[in-house]
């Protein structure tokens, strides 16, 4: 009985052992299984899980970078950059259900004030299978983001981005351009200068719990890592403003198409204005409608520019020797046939010398002093002022303009007076104007003065550039008394300023008709010149393009707003006048010829809307005798220099314009004699 107790009692211990040995075993093979996929959940899936584990928490949002200020001469800011907040979607925690998903996006949609056909897209972005971000509206305002913030909807989140701002609104549009959402440069300066201003971009995490609410906004990213180099401009603020105002008045009166205005500073070639119209806001990215307003045409667009031309082909003539000043040209009584051809003047002009081609501004004999010259040298006169060639501006988009061969007597003629094989564009026309006020030595055209790192750098600095030596200083300086005299007595009185000695030409080019082949009714006006003329500050071109109302000549319509462009600059950089101003002259004698009877007036360029009139004194005196000009319808200024150049005093009686004058115009009298005028008030 004993051995059955111990037999019971080894069953009993070996089953206990047994049972032990299988739970150790199970236990043992359910660690190695835990064991199995703990090393395989943190080895061989570890990447693919961490990856899952950063989608549900964390959102990693490119952020754009900080472009730098664009500012003026005087440090003026043009464009800026300011942090706003955008707006993002993750499908994934908005909702699960299709049709919770697609109802939430449009209540998020429609409170970010989307369109119709924007919100159709961001539902179709967001019912994607695996859309864990989608963009709901980049860059908002503050009203929006209060908007969608209020709604309390999970999985929409906010980001800060950087903003171009542009404070000046429409000043310098064309001449900034504008930039797109993803932060680039699409025109203008920013385009061109877009490595420079950008920047560098930012990656912002945030986390989020489970209902994807924010718990970490955003990483802290320095400012100063993000931020572009800053530029300045050689652009006035001041000066640019008034360009604006004048040309867009201009433009708007006459009903014209568009208009351009550039002014330089002759000694450096510093950009200190550059003007297109019509033009835009670059806060609102222009659509497919507002795109024509983007163009910088003063840079872009290339123009036959007619008369305006004509300064540079009897310059050339003069410095290499074709021509003499006093030689004297057969206009051919204002209608000249070459083949089947007619070139026209607007009067049946006699013989003209060179100065007074300029003056009374004759397309027959600039065509005479251009065969004079020959197709090559004219050729090479319009390179050596920059023509056919890109001046190398730093704005995209810059036209070299367009210089073909010149076929025959009649290309070579058309050429003379800015027509046919011949083409520029505004900046080139001031580049040409400012050689001349610059003693004939050509300036390349810049207007960036410098680009700055944010830690204050400086990256690179603009600096004047010699383009090259036109035409000699004498002739020069010869040429600018011409086109002084072309404003004292001839087509440009309307670009004249009160104390001040203006030099410059008009220009009043066809326009060729695209459905006929040829030149149309279309007409384009435009005005360059310089001032002071002793000591040039300022070379400006105006160029308005197809008036329809009102005159559509250059000396009516672009004269006065180069006169209220150069008046407003003036004084802005506060360059005094150097002439007595009309309004102070002496009063005492103001009624003395109102007795007088005035003599008959005739007409002069002053007074006739068309371009050229010819004057009476077609031929010098000889030896110590002279001949008595006519001043009737000049101001005191001008008919006093008028008479000077003629070797004759004067004395004057009243104020205001020449009504009559003895001697008569046309007397021979003895050098050095006193011609008595009677002036009147306007």
């Amino acid at each position: 009985m004993s051995g059955s107790r111990f037999a019971g009692a080894w069953d009993g211990a070996r089953w206990v052992r047994v049972r032990a040995t299988i739970l150790a075993v199970l236990l043992g093979v359910g660690l190695c299984v835990v064991l199995g996929r703990a090393i395989h959940l943190q080895i061989v899936q570890q990447d693919k899980l961490g990856t899952l584990a950063r989608d549900q928490y964390i959102r990693t949002v490119e952020l754009s970078p900080h472009r730098g200020d664009i500012l003026d001469r005087d440090g003026n800011t043009l464009a800026s950059s300011v942090e706003v907040e955008s707006i993002f979607v993750d499908p994934g925690l908005l909702a699960r259900d299709p049709a919770e998903l697609r109802d939430g996006v449009e209540r998020v949609g429609r409170a970010a004030g989307l369109s119709r056909e924007k919100l159709r897209a961001l539902q179709s972005r967001s019912a994607q299978p695996g859309s864990r971000f989608v963009w709901v509206r980049r860059k908002s305002s503050p009203a929006i983001v209060a908007k969608v913030r209020a709604l309390g909807l999970p999985g929409v989140g906010f980001v800060k981005e950087s903003r171009r701002f542009y404070p000046q609104k429409e000043l310098a549009s064309q001449i900034l351009g504008f930039v797109g959402a993803d932060g680039h440069g699409l025109e203008g300066l920013e385009r061109s200068l877009d490595d420079d201003l950008r920047g560098q971009g930012a990656q912002v995490a945030g986390l989020r719990d489970a209902r994807g609410n924010a718990l970490l906004a955003e990483a802290a990213v320095p400012m100063e890592e993000r931020t572009g180099a800053s530029v300045t401009l050689t652009i006035d603020r001041t000066i640019q403003y008034a360009a604006e105002k004048a040309l867009s008045k201009a433009v708007e009166k006459a009903n014209a198409e568009a208009g351009s205005a550039v002014v330089l500073d002759p000694s450096t070639g510093e950009v200190l204005a550059m003007v297109s119209m019509p033009t835009f806001n670059p806060n609102v990215i222009p659509g497919a409608k507002g795109r024509a307003a983007v163009r910088n045409r003063a840079v872009t667009d290339a123009f036959e520019p007619g008369s305006t031309m004509k300064v540079f082909v009897l310059a050339g003539a003069l410095d290499r020797k074709a021509i003499r000043k006093d030689q004297s040209f057969d206009c051919e009584k204002g209608r000249w046939k070459i083949g089947k051809h007619v070139i026209h003047d607007t009067h049946p002009y006699p013989a003209l010398t060179p100065p007074d081609i300029l003056r009374v501004s004759s397309n027959v004999c600039s065509g005479k002093v251009a065969m004079a010259l020959g197709n090559e040298r004219l050729a090479q006169v319009y390179r050596d002022f920059g023509f056919g060639t890109r001046g190398g501006i730093e704005l995209p988009g810059e036209s070299p303009g367009l210089m073909r061969p010149f076929k025959g007597e009649i290309g070579l003629v058309t050429a003379s007076f800015g027509q046919g094989p011949i083409m520029a564009s505004s900046l080139q026309i001031a580049s040409g104007y400012a050689a001349i006020a610059n003693g004939g030595t050509r300036m390349k055209p810049w207007i960036v003065r410098s680009v700055v790192d944010p830690n204050g750098a400086v990256i690179r600095r603009g600096e004047p550039e010699v383009a090259g030596q036109a035409i000699s200083p004498a002739t020069a300086k010869e040429i600018a008394r011409w086109l002084e005299n072309v404003v004292l007595d001839g087509t440009a009185g309307k670009a004249a300023i009160d104390g001040y000695r203006v030099a410059g030409k008009t220009g009043t080019a066809q326009k060729v008709d695209a459905s006929i082949g040829r030149y149309g009714k279309g007409r384009l006006a435009s005005f360059a010149g310089f001032v002071p003329a002793e000591d040039p500050k300022l070379a400006i071109v105006v160029m308005i393009d197809e008036p329809k109302e009102g005159s559509v000549y250059g000396g009516q319509i672009a004269a006065p707003v180069f006169r209220e462009i150069a008046e407003a600059a003036l004084k802005s950089r506060g360059i005094p006048p150097s002439l007595p101003l009309l309004a102070k002259a002496d009063e005492k004698n103001k009624t003395a010829a109102k007795g007088a009877k005035p003599e008959p007036k005739k007409p002069t360029p002053r007074d006739d809307p068309a371009e050229g009139w010819v004057s009476e004194e077609d031929a010098p005196g000889d030896g110590d005798q002279v001949l008595v000009p006519d001043v009737r319808g000049l101001f005191a200024r001008a008919a006093l220099r008028k008479l000077g150049d003629a070797k004759l005093g004067a004395s004057l009686e009243g104020s205001g314009k020449v009504v009559s004058q003895r001697p008569p115009a046309g007397s021979i009298v003895e050098r050095g004699s006193q011609v008595a005028i009677a002036l009147e008030p306007l």
